[in-house]
């Protein structure tokens, strides 16, 4: 097989706007789809064992499912991901308000976020990979953020089965941003209801600890010894449905994890392996921390591609900083400031074991 990039018309969005799928694939035959309505990843083809492709993220069978979208389902999240608390925060000693969309909180940008805009497309081919540039403008004021935000997302998907994330962004006016990708998979999609038998590493030591409206107390928690402990690969659901209060507060697993690396490079985050296809999914980042969510708020009601999303159909790695950092200074800030670039890269590798 050759590279190649498929470009269709995915239909029209609630503005009016046409909207675009385009299909990345490689010489192996692995594939991604995303269309430029909220930058969202609504396909990833990859190998089992056997070499037998297969769809692992969860996602709706047209358009319009990504419309609400309310689980968030292979987003792209901005401008900041995750919550900020009573949706207000100060920046360069101003205080700002945010659409508070999560009772008193702002979530994951808002209710009209990145996931819900249509950016600017343009496709790329190299030697070994192929991709498309995302480009979109987020204007002063929107959501309530300061600054008028030029941000690009790049996916890029390579010849050796690794789909790549990267996020650039600059600003005209102090701002906060924390972008992440909020994909939800399962490596056996076709066979397997529940993540809870695929086995997941975490390179984190640590996790922050959270109040009853999921906010972090300021407080860690070293995880060794603990339910939130995947340093060592055990299955997602050995310690899920233990009676513990960070556990009760999410319905499962939805927590920010620190890892032990927290420079800037591309470093190795988490791995998940299922036994059953084979599959091994590697995620790096250049973020300081990642959330694991085990897509505790599914309770089939919603439905794409054949199946019903169930509690705990998938599970998410979203690379990022601390939740609420702008309200907790004993973390690392994430503003971005006028002549600075913000960048932040994440990587999906996959690969089988025998």
């Amino acid at each position: 097989m050759t590279l190649s990039i498929h470009a269709e018309e995915y239909g029209v969005s609630p503005k009016g706007e046409a909207v675009q799928l385009f299909t990345l694939t490689n010489a192996q035959g692995a594939s991604a789809s995303i269309t430029n309505y909220g930058a969202n990843l609504v396909t990833l083809f990859t190998p089992d064992r056997q070499g037998k492709m297969a769809d692992i993220v969860l996602g709706y069978d047209a358009l319009d499912g990504y419309f609400t979208n309310v689980p968030y389902l292979g987003a792209t999240i901005g401008r900041v991901g995750n919550r900020i608390g009573k949706g207000q925060c100060k920046i360069d000693g101003k205080t700002y308000t945010f659409v508070q969309n999560n009772g008193t909180n702002h979530l994951h940008g808002g209710l009209e976020g990145f996931d819900k805009k249509v950016w600017k497309a343009e496709t790329f081919e190299t030697e070994t990979s192929v991709g498309v540039h995302l480009d979109l403008l987020s204007e002063d004021g929107d959501q309530g953020y300061p600054g008028n935000l030029q941000v690009r997302t790049t996916y890029e998907l390579h010849n050796d089965n690794e789909l790549t994330c990267e996020y650039t962004a600059t600003t005209d006016k102090t701002t906060i941003l924390n972008m992440t990708n909020h994909s939800y998979f399962n490596l056996d999609l076709e066979n397997q209801k529940t993540i809870l038998e695929q086995k997941l590493k975490i390179n984190a030591e640590q996790v922050t600890l959270l109040d009853q409206d999921q906010l972090p107390t300021g407080e860690c928690l070293d995880v060794a010894g603990t339910v939130f402990d995947f340093t060592e690969s055990k299955a997602i659901g050995a310690d899920i449905f233990t009676d513990n209060e960070q556990l009760n507060i999410g319905g499962g697993y939805d927590i920010n994890y620190i890892l032990s690396d927290d420079s800037t490079v591309l470093k190795e985050a988490a791995v998940v392996i299922d036994e059953k296809t084979g599959r091994r999914l590697t995620v790096k980042t250049t973020e300081p921390c990642i959330q694991l969510y085990t897509a505790n708020f599914l309770d089939g009601t919603l439905s794409g591609k054949g199946r019903s999303f169930e509690k705990h159909s998938a599970f998410c790695l979203e690379p990022q900083h601390v939740p609420d950092a702008p309200n907790k200074p004993m973390f690392k800030s994430i503003e971005l400031k006028p002549g600075d670039t913000y960048n932040s890269k994440m990587s999906f590798a996959f690969d089988t074991i025998v």
